[in-house]
Order: C-alpha cells, then structure tokens, then sequence
C-alpha cells in the first residue's frame, strides 16, 4: 500500500475510534457511517441546508422512528432540530459519527430524486412488476435476467426498486422463502418453490450490502448490529392481498446472510379434503375431531406441512358454537372467527404460562403450536383430560417415535394414556407437473420396491396392482420451471390410542413396539401411502425416496 494511502486509513482509524469514545461520553451509540445505507427517504426529513448547518443527518426511518447521525448532540441548535421533530411525531433515535462519516451522508442529498416516498414496515408490489412475471410464469431465466439488469443500474432508489423486483419475482414463482448468501465478491439469491432451493441470480456485494439495509430497515432491525442473529418482519401489498414476510438475518464469514419467509395466503386455503390422506386415515380422522376432548398430535420435522394441516383441523370445526383459542410462536397465518394468540417470553407469556391463560378463557378447542418442554405438554394433556379437544405439534421422525419422545420429556406414562387420542406423522411430497409427467415402465429396482411396499399394505389399504404396471417420471417445461414438479400434497401415517395401545404405554415401550401395535391396528406407513401416490401419478419414486425412507 502506497505511504499516502497508509497515512490516510490510520487518520480515518483514528477519526473513527474518537468517533466511538465521544459516543461513550454522551451516552450515544456509535455507527461508522461507511457500513450504513442511506436512505434517501429519510435524508429529505431534515433539510439539506439544515443539516449542514448543524452536523447532523437523518440516515434511515421506521413509520415515525427516525435514526439521526450527528457529530455534537450538544448544540443548541441540534437540539432545536431534534424538538421539532418530535412536534412532527417523530421519535428520533442518536447516533454519534465521525465527520467524514456524516459527509458520506450530507454527499447523498445531491442523490435525491423525486419519487414518492416508500412506508416503512410495508413494500407495495406493483401491478406492473406482479403482471409482468405473472407473464413469465414461474420462469427463472426471466427473474434472472431482471435482477442481473437492475444490478447494472446506477439509480440512487435501486435498493428499494431491486427488492420489490426480487419480491415480485418470488411471488410470481409462488416461492416460499427467498434466501441471499453473501459470498467474497458476490451475493447468490436462491428461491425456495415446494419444498426445493434453486439457485435463481447472483448480485454484486455492493448491491446486496443496500439490500440488506433497506430489509433491516423495513423490518424494523438494528443498522448497527452486524455480530449477532436478528429476526423482523414487514408486509407486502399487492392489489388483491396482504401478504406477511417474517424475515431473519445471520451473521457469517462474507457478512450477513437473510432469509425471507413468505407466508402466502394460499398455504392455509388448503381443506382438510385436500391434505392428500388415504381414505382409512381420512375416516378416522373425521371421527375424531368430532371428539369433545383429548389431544390430536402432529409429528414431522420443520416445514413439514405440520402447522397447515392443524389449521385445515380448525377450520373444518370451528363454529359459532365453540370458543377456539391458539397459542403460537409466531402467528403464521390469520384465521377468522379464531382467537390467536402470540407467545412474547420478555412479557412472561411463554407457552406455559400461556396456556393456563387460555384455559381461564373457558375454550372448547385449544391449539399449542409446539410441545417443547415438560411445563407445556403437562398443561395441555391435564387440559385434554379435562373436557378440552387440543392440538399440538410434536418434533419426532415418525408417529411411533411421538410416546417416546413425550416420555423423554418426563410425561408420565399414565398421563399420555388417557389423554392423548391419536398421533399423526406427515411430510410432503412434490406433485408432478400435469403439463409434462410422462408415463413410463419401472425400472427392475423400482418394480421390486414398489410390489413389495404394496404387498405389505394393511387390510383397508389393499388394492390390485397389474403385474406390468406403469408409473409417472417427472421431465420438466415451462410451466413447472423445468423441474418437473408443481405443488405439494401430504403423506400420512396415523394410528389411535387404542386400549391395547394405552397397555403398551404404561409399560413405557421402545418405538419398535410402538410401531408394530400401530400396524397391527392398520396403520400404513408414509412410504407406503406414498408409494400409492406413485401409483396413482400423483409424485414419483425418486421424488418419494428424497423425502422418507423405506424403513
């Protein structure tokens, strides 16, 4: 490095670390301006000649919290500004800067264009953006070729432009989350449409390091913060819905990295005709929630379609007749004539201490979103043993595993008995794309698996298969983007707590004894209701190995 060079970053160090102890001296915190978007939204709050004037700038907003950076908060004047900027219902958060960092602000005014101003917390999705990949249909060469063009642009607003390009493009893909990993030079973008990551564009650091900001910024997350993880959320809003965004950032060796969730309305349009069961479990189902009390659980791992099948359970029996109270960790989804409630730890609302809550409310139907700890899965059994029909959610691989796990966590075994009255697994499978399936003859290897699976079927499951049957092969178009697969749906396995299955409980069993009760009571396994789905054309055999397994 040139000497000239050298001397200059050593003054620009010191700057800085004077910067961070004036910052402990008035009690402020510091912020190095270099790392920092500046929004121009929130630079046209304060006047330019204003903030010239006074050493001080406003960098970025949420709704009415506004960030000012500012290099001397003693200044009478800077405290006149800062009063008249909460008579404009501002709340006005300090940074202390150094003065180079404030002229990177103070540069930015030339920058301002005029456009309209962006709410915080909300993006507002264009028609045109919508319609355009609307147009595309799912195709990522399109969304690739848009991102890579706006990445080209010089435009002071394309942050905001790039991310409701980016939005746009994950809606018109019906992605559920939208992943950007920062790499040495570059940021990937990656789409995650049923189920599967696809890699969808990549960006330049530069432009992904005003992504992140602008997300933080309408997430309501801390600019400053860059070591830990944050979690936020913010709203999309397109003509026909709202749509919620919940939104998670980590720290990692090239910077952040953010992960968007996007909680698409039609997840939970889904019925409870609709999850995929096999007629048997259908049935049984059926029955049960019918039931005036006990406990319905759903087992699966994360993003396993858990939460959206309690949700179709709910919707199929709530009424005016009965009160139905939720407790979740966050609320996903919104449903009418339901009351939701959010468990908030720092407020002492956790999901024990919620749910006595809730039991106070006199509800009929109560759904926990996840059994995590003892506290809990006491007070929703004692619940289910005391008039109430409860729901909940359970991590465990298989529906076997459920009683063991619920042991492990110290329920007592003559507990779960009486309480609990049916255990369900689930995952989910990709549907082949009705565009473009072909229809083709089984490998040796498949033919072998899928007869045996078959065979081994319980009574109530059992159908004749031809000796040469054919079964569907994903092949890829436009409409499915070239993966074959559009859609979701559900495989299965259920079985009743039974008196022979409540013996077995007190005796504090093994999961291998606990499975073969469950198919010596009918149960069919996930692998074989979706082995029936291959059959049927519904998924394939590759697409049903990636997701379980045959044992």
């Amino acid at each position: 490095m040139p000497k000239d060079d050298t001397i200059s970053e050593l003054r620009k160090k010191e700057e800085e670390d004077l910067a961070r102890i004036l910052a402990q001296k008035h009690g402020l915190t510091y912020l190095d301006l270099s790392r920092i978007t500046i929004d121009l939204d929130s630079l046209k709050i304060i006047p330019e000649e204003t903030a010239r004037a006074n050493s001080m700038a406003a960098i970025q907003s949420v709704g009415k919290k506004l960030q000012v950076a500012l290099t001397n908060p003693e200044r009478p004047a800077v405290k006149e500004v800062l009063e008249n900027l909460k008579a404009k219902k501002y709340e006005p958060q300090l940074f202390l800067v150094s003065p180079s960092g404030l002229e990177k602000a103070l540069s930015k005014y030339k920058e301002i264009p005029r456009f309209e101003e962006i709410k915080a917390g909300i993006i507002d999705v264009s028609s045109d953006k919508l319609a355009a990949f609307a147009e595309a249909a799912g195709s990522f060469e399109k969304f690739k070729e848009a991102v890579s063009a706006m990445a080209r642009e010089k435009e002071a607003k394309k942050a905001s432009d790039a991310l409701e390009l980016i939005l746009a493009g994950a809606l018109g893909v019906e992605a559920s989350d939208v992943h950007m990993e920062p790499s040495e030079q570059s940021a990937k973008i990656r789409l995650r449409t049923d189920g599967v990551l696809q890699d969808a564009a990549e960006i330049p650091l530069p432009l992904f390091l005003l992504l992140l900001s602008r997300i933080k910024l309408i997430s309501e997350l801390k600019l400053n913060i860059h070591d830990k993880p944050q979690d936020g959320r913010f709203t999309i809003k397109t003509q026909k819905e709202d749509i919620e965004v919940r939104t998670s950032v980590l720290p990692g060796p090239y910077g952040e990295s953010v992960v968007m969730r996007l909680l698409l309305p039609k997840t939970i349009s889904i019925t409870f005709d609709g999850l995929g069961m096999q007629p048997p479990v259908y049935k049984m189902m059926k029955e049960e929630l019918v039931r005036p009390n006990g406990m319905i659980l759903t087992t699966g791992p994360t993003g396993s379609g858990k939460t959206t099948t309690l949700y179709s359970f709910l919707k199929t029996i709530a009424s005016p007749e009965v009160k139905v109270i939720t407790i979740e960790d966050p609320i996903e989804y919104h449903l009418p004539n339901i009351t939701q409630t959010q468990v908030e730890p720092p407020k002492g609302y956790d999901f024990g201490n919620g749910l006595r809550s809730i039991l106070r409310q006199d509800p009929d139907i109560i759904l926990v979103g996840e059994i995590r700890d003892l506290e809990t899965a006491e007070i929703a059994m004692h619940a289910a043993l005391t008039g109430h029909l409860v729901f909940s959610t359970l991590h465990t691989n298989d529906a076997a595993g459920t009683i063991p796990r619920l042991i492990d966590l110290g329920v007592k075994t003559n507990i779960i008995s009486p309480a609990l009255n049916l255990v369900i697994a689930q995952r989910l499978v990709r549907i082949l794309c009705k565009e473009c399936k072909a229809r083709v003859s089984p490998s040796g290897k498949e033919k072998k698996a899928i007869s045996k699976t078959i065979s081994e079927l319980p009574p109530a499951y059992k159908r004749e298969v031809p000796a040469n049957f054919k079964i569907w092969k994903a092949t890829g178009c436009a409409a499915c983007n070239g993966t074959g697969f559009r859609g979701r749906i559900g495989i299965f396995e259920a079985f009743l707590i039974d008196n022979e299955m409540e013996r077995l409980i007190i005796k504090n069993p093994p999961k291998a004894d606990i499975e073969e009760a469950a198919k010596k009571q009918g149960m069919a396994t996930m692998y074989q209701d979706g082995a029936l789905k291959v059959l049927d054309g519904i998924t394939s055999f590759e697409e049903l190995n990636r997701v379980v397994s045959e044992e």
